[in-house]
């Protein structure tokens, strides 16, 4: 078998209990230590990168985790981690994972590792998601949504270790976007020997609550909906971070996080209100960083239930929503009206679709059309949480109820806890419900693919609006076998043209990325996956 070789290498309330926690753990540690605090949107679901899908726990867990292979910061640009290098096979079938030496697992009060990181844990992290009578596929959560959304349990023929530092993968077909997935929050490393200790103590869901990595630092300690307190890992394999300590502050109120950050009790925070961002451009003490982003807002129809199940009720709806209001209303200049279901950025946008336009007459006779000329009642789902492209889901509902009641359509507004919320409509309790994604590998399969495809469609998939369309299906597949670039993206361009003829969604906004980050900060990047990486940022004194 022939190899391309690839052999680079990488150098090197809440609020109120939050903040009665913060002022004694920052005294925690040696004198002079730096300690960054970040104020964290919310609590993470747990810290096991193979069952969260939400920016907020894939934030939490990747301080401790490593991947065979990651993003560079602040790139989509994939570089060499846990593999230092690796092969692969002329037909994009076999890749062979060359595995660094000398990688030390963190410990903890429950566990000291006898050995150093090698291919069996590579293994544990495939198989804990693939093999469903492993004994950790149903530790935590049997819900592997991104490793089956992704496509993983048909396109891996097998995982197999070669020697301790190696690893062989085989696919059953070509995966254009294979690397990059890996790199992807999923593919996380967890230890195995950590995982049958853990087992063999009848406390198998520890390695999820206490996590152990490689990772550049250690999780301390964790109280829900108020801190989260991690430690530099000194023997990080690429050399200890330059701070010492990291704290996540959580503070769910994008007014409280700004007040914080103006006082100095934060660093860096995520997700300001639109309308506070004027103030904090002429704070002395911030930087506002800021650059497209990669994400789509929409409002997702569950094509699986009447009336969304017929095409015309969908447009209708398209049709009775004033997109434009919306956003100059809620996004105040930090976003721009989302057309396709990928953003502008995205390699292989459809730049020639046209949007549906706000027309309520024409709404009322494809309803007409449909046999609800009186209209009909439904719910409509709002987010509890700002995201990246959301600013306030609550707000947007609201809008959206007035334009709906202009054309019969009675919408009910709901919302739950941010988990429950996310689970139900996974599950696909709604009937149209408030969601969005910011690209997690800079290709347009994870947008496409894990958003719009038949596998991501199931119950508790990310394909929430349950919309399984074979000519879309058919061509998003397609390209992920296709090695070309720009055979891939006439296959996307044509899945868009699909896309927006079906109108599983109302596509609503594609928002910048706005960071606000105090002047003491040295080296923070903004990741255009929307993460939040601390590894390599620096604090003056």
């Amino acid at each position: 078998m022939t190899f391309l070789k690839s052999k680079r290498t990488f150098t090197l309330k809440r609020t109120a209990l939050c903040a009665l926690a913060l002022p004694a753990l920052l005294v925690v540690g040696q004198a002079g230590a730096k300690t960054l605090v970040f104020c964290s949107e919310g609590s993470p679901e747990n810290f096991a990168p193979s069952i969260n899908t939400t920016g907020t726990s894939f934030d939490a867990s990747e301080q401790i985790y490593d991947n065979l292979v990651e993003f560079e910061r602040g790139t989509t640009k994939v570089v060499p981690a846990l593999a230092q290098s690796w092969d692969i096979s002329k037909d994009g079938l076999t890749y062979i994972f060359h595995l660094r030496k000398g990688v030390k697992w963190q410990s903890n009060k429950l566990f000291k590792p006898s050995r150093d990181f090698n291919a069996d844990d590579v293994l544990f992290m495939f198989e804990r998601q693939w093999i469903e009578n492993d004994p950790y596929f149903k530790v935590t959560s049997s819900n592997h949504a991104y490793f089956g959304d992704m496509g993983m349990p048909k396109l891996l023929k097998s995982v197999d270790k070669v020697d301790d530092y190696t690893v062989k993968i085989v696919l059953n077909a070509p995966e254009a976007p294979f690397l990059s997935n890996l790199a992807m929050q999923f593919a996380g490393v967890q230890s195995k020997e950590y995982a049958i200790a853990m087992l063999k103590a009848g406390t198998p869901e520890k390695i999820d609550q206490d996590p152990l990595g490689t990772g550049p630092f250690q999780l301390v300690q964790y109280q829900k909906d108020a801190i989260i307190r991690y430690k530099a890992n000194p023997q990080y394999w690429a050399g200890k971070a330059k701070i010492d300590n990291l704290i996540f502050s959580i503070t769910p109120d994008a007014s409280v996080r700004w007040a914080k950050l103006q006082k100095g009790e934060c660093h860096v925070m995520p997700y300001p209100n639109p309308a506070d961002v004027p103030a904090m451009r002429k704070d002395a003490n911030v930087t506002v960083l800021e650059q497209p982003g990669l994400n789509v807002g929409y409002l997702a129809y569950n094509t699986t239930k009447k009336p969304f199940d017929d095409v015309r009720v969908r447009k209708a709806v398209n049709m009775a929503i004033n997109k434009k209001a919306i956003v100059d209303a809620v996004y105040l200049g930090t976003g721009v009206p989302a057309i396709n279901p990928i953003p502008p950025t995205q390699w292989s946008y459809n730049k020639s679709i046209k949007d549906d336009a706000y027309n309520p007459d024409e709404a009322k006779k494809l309803l007409a059309a449909a046999g609800l000329k009186d209209g009909f009642a439904t719910d409509l789902w709002a987010m509890p949480v700002q995201r990246p492209y959301n600013p306030n889901a609550k707000r947007i509902a609201e809008l959206m109820q007035a334009d709906l009641a202009k054309v019969g359509i009675k919408a009910e507004i709901k919302s739950f806890e941010w988990g429950e919320y996310r689970k139900r409509m996974q599950a696909g309790e709604h009937q149209m419900g408030m969601l969005g994604w910011t690209g997690d590998n800079g290709d347009p399969d994870n947008f496409l693919h894990t958003l719009l495809g038949c596998a991501s469609a199931k119950s508790g998939g990310s394909n929430v609006a349950k919309f399984c369309y074979k000519p879309f299906d058919d061509l998003v597949m397609k390209a992920k076998t296709v090695s070309n670039p720009a055979e891939r993206t006439k296959l996307y361009e044509k899945a868009q043209v699909i896309f927006k003829a079906q109108a599983p969604w109302f596509t609503i906004a594609h928002a910048v990325a706005l960071k606000p980050v105090r002047k003491e900060v040295i080296g923070f990047k903004i990741s255009p996956f929307g993460r939040h990486t601390f590894y390599g940022v620096d604090m003056t004194k």
